[in-house]
């Protein structure tokens, strides 16, 4: 039987039912992501008396200009030392870790070698091991080579992700085709000179998705430097502030450049994120084999 127009209506009203049930999870979803970071932003700007009254939505109370010399004042300007060592940390440490491990996933795709699948059965075991049961071992084996509160001890142990050459696995057998590799090898292209000029190019977007999200764990990491660190000039941002602010329950002027240091450590994950996503989605081999 045949829908008439009068049972439209009714046909589609389990349609636009699920519509909106879907459009509200993801407002509640979106409010819920958004909601912290707008009053990051509005408390950011507020002063130490308006901070201390919770008194955030007022009209009134203002001092974002303060707040933010205050922040690079504070202790001798000790955050841009720390901001200066996160980029260091997590820019130049998610690079090279994305490197590496996209390299590693494309060995593993491309080429046989005794127990291939067993080694990476391995890193799929390793990637289940959460950081923090890793933090005493790498912290005695940096004992054991005087790397301890060095730049050293927090820069080295990110260097090797698990998942991102899980990950570099993925994205080699989805983006570079054998035959691309065959048509190489033919035209007398050795091996890394195949990689770096065939397979690298290919690997653009699995590159980018290795480096940020190497970028946002390395930069949020917390444990492994308290661990490893005693020098304050050596902080990352993360763990900068978390000083300050256990400091602040007895000084509270550090509560307001807490604040507003922890609105600056947000700000280059989302400039990675906006200015990578083209990179991120794009499909770099489209058309690669006819």
């Amino acid at each position: 039987m045949s829908t008439t127009q009068a049972d439209l209506p009714t046909a589609l009203r389990p349609r636009l039912l699920g519509r909106a049930v879907v459009n509200t999870v993801v407002g509640i979803s979106v409010l819920y992501t958004l909601l912290p970071a707008l009053w990051l932003l509005l408390a950011a700007m507020k002063n130490r008396d308006a901070l201390s009254r919770s008194d955030v939505l007022s009209l009134g109370g203002y001092s974002f200009v303060q707040n933010l010399g205050d922040l690079f004042r504070i202790d001798g300007g000790l955050y841009g030392r720390w901001y200066i060592n996160s980029l260091l940390y997590a820019v130049l440490g998610a690079a090279i870790s994305a490197l590496v491990s996209v390299a590693c996933g494309y060995a593993f795709d491309k080429y046989q070698f005794r127990h291939k699948e067993k080694l990476f059965g391995l890193v799929l075991a390793a990637v289940m091991v959460p950081q923090t049961v890793l933090a005493l071992p790498l912290y005695l084996m940096a004992s054991g080579t005087g790397l301890v509160n060095t730049f050293w001890s927090v820069f080295i142990p990110v260097l090797f992700n698990p998942f991102g050459v899980y990950l570099g696995r993925i994205f080699s057998q989805g983006y570079v085709p054998d035959e691309v590799l065959a048509a190489a090898r033919v035209d007398g292209a050795g091996e890394l000179a195949m990689y770096v000029r065939v397979a690298l190019p290919m690997l653009g977007p699995g590159l980018v998705t290795v480096f940020l999200f190497q970028l946002t764990a390395i930069w949020n990491n917390f444990f492994l430097p308290m661990v490893m660190l005693s020098d304050h000039n050596l902080y990352p941002v993360s763990l900068g502030l978390y000083i300050w602010n256990s400091s602040a329950t007895v000084s509270p002027e550090y509560y307001p450049v807490v604040i507003m240091g922890s609105l600056l450590a947000v700000l280059p994950l989302i400039v990675a994120f906006v200015l990578l996503q083209r990179f991120w989605r794009s499909g770099l081999t489209a058309g690669a084999v006819k």
